[in-house]
């Protein structure tokens, strides 16, 4: 078995199918293997999952949500591929993606890891795709709004090169370096954890690289980033990394980064309290956007969009700073990944005829 794909999902199903859509087909003519964990969602994913993939996927059913961590480390366990890929459900891969980062991994023995060029859902490319070790130093930059050294921007986005943190998001691993390190420490419940991984790697005598394949992370539709839940967590993360790799240091060195952290975390709940204040008195309409259909297929396929977008009042144009809608079923996602790099700033929605929904960065439309 060449390679083992491995999703966790919690109440994202018209994301995730779009995902193993393009996963199979990033992988055909390779041998593979799906494997999704859902942990306890509670949008009907099981049912929705077993009517479409019931022979393409491996579904794992949780009687509670284990967190990320954890749920990647069931299915990895069960999992046989020489290369072990990590991939969030709300993440579109390109059909060149998967073969072109496992050729990269083929050769160069020592990859232990390797990431891709992210694009987010207006087509602009994340940051996050290269990341440098949170080390004190390089944190304490960070936090003062130096973060050069921690997303690696000396690197070109064009050529592979040297990454300290892989992103969980996409994360290609070599089954021999899992062999080697262990799975994922399941202290950290999500977010972290591929951090951790990733300086694992490195300890390991590994190396961590970034490859120009592409895919679109939507970024954090799994993920509820307006809760009290979501603060906690990710900054409880960002403390576990630091006491397990950095407390050994003096008190000199870690008392300011904690201290930095815990600033970091009341600052984001007072600005999340904020936005819902606003929110609540009616001070963010809800914004429309046009609907700029790029449309390849049958009347059928059409006239399907069509009625979504009459019967959710929504409109079409020509052109505009408006959401681009492409119908996946006669487009290839590389094609879609180009063009919304071309045209950054425009919304990306998808159209899956075999859902009949729309999907954007905003919400589900059908």
């Amino acid at each position: 078995m060449k390679l083992s794909v491995i999703i966790v999902n919690y109440n994202v199903r018209y994301y995730l199918e779009q995902c193993i859509y393009s996963v199979q087909r990033a992988a055909e003519g390779l041998e593979y293997e799906i494997f999704v964990v859902d942990n306890h969602s509670s949008d009907d994913s099981i049912r929705y999952l077993k009517k479409r993939f019931k022979d393409s996927i491996n579904l794992i059913e949780c009687s509670h949500n284990q967190g990320f961590a954890k749920a990647n480390n069931i299915a990895i366990r069960q999992s046989e591929g020489e290369y072990v890929l990590l991939l969030n459900p709300d993440t579109i891969v390109g059909e060149k993606c998967i073969r072109e980062v496992l050729d990269f991994m083929d050769a160069h023995p020592q990859a232990g890891g390797a990431g891709v060029k992210m694009y987010d859902g207006a087509g602009h490319v994340a940051r996050e795709s290269r990341r440098g070790l949170p080390t004190p130093f390089v944190s304490f930059l960070k936090m003062l709004g130096f973060t050069r050294r921690y997303y690696m921007s000396h690197l070109s986005w064009d050529e592979p090169g040297q990454i300290e943190v892989v992103s969980g998001a996409f994360m290609m691993l070599r089954r021999e370096a899992l062999d080697k390190i262990g799975l994922l420490d399941e202290d950290f419940f999500m977010y972290g954890e591929d951090i951790d991984l990733s300086y694992r790697i490195l300890k390991a005598g590994y190396e961590n690289w970034y490859v120009p394949g592409r895919i679109v992370h939507y970024k954090g539709e799994s993920t509820q980033k307006s809760s009290f839940r979501y603060v906690h967590v990710f900054y409880q993360a960002m403390l576990i990394f630091f006491r397990k790799h950095y407390g050994h240091l003096s008190l000199l060195v870690t008392l300011p980064i904690k201290v930095a952290i815990y600033f970091r975390a009341l600052i984001a709940l007072i600005q999340m309290l904020y936005m819902r204040l606003r929110k609540s008195l009616g001070f963010f309409p809800k914004r429309r956007y046009d609907i700029v259909y790029i449309y390849k297929g049958s009347k059928r396929v059409r006239s399907r969009f069509n009625a979504i977008v009459k019967r959710k009042g929504l409109t079409t144009a020509t052109g505009g700073n408006g959401c681009f809608v492409y119908d996946t079923s006669t487009i290839s996602y590389e094609d879609i990944i180009s063009d919304m790099a071309a045209n950054p700033g425009h919304i990306l929605g998808t159209y899956t005829k075999e859902s009949n929904v729309i999907i954007t960065p905003m919400e589900i439309v059908g």
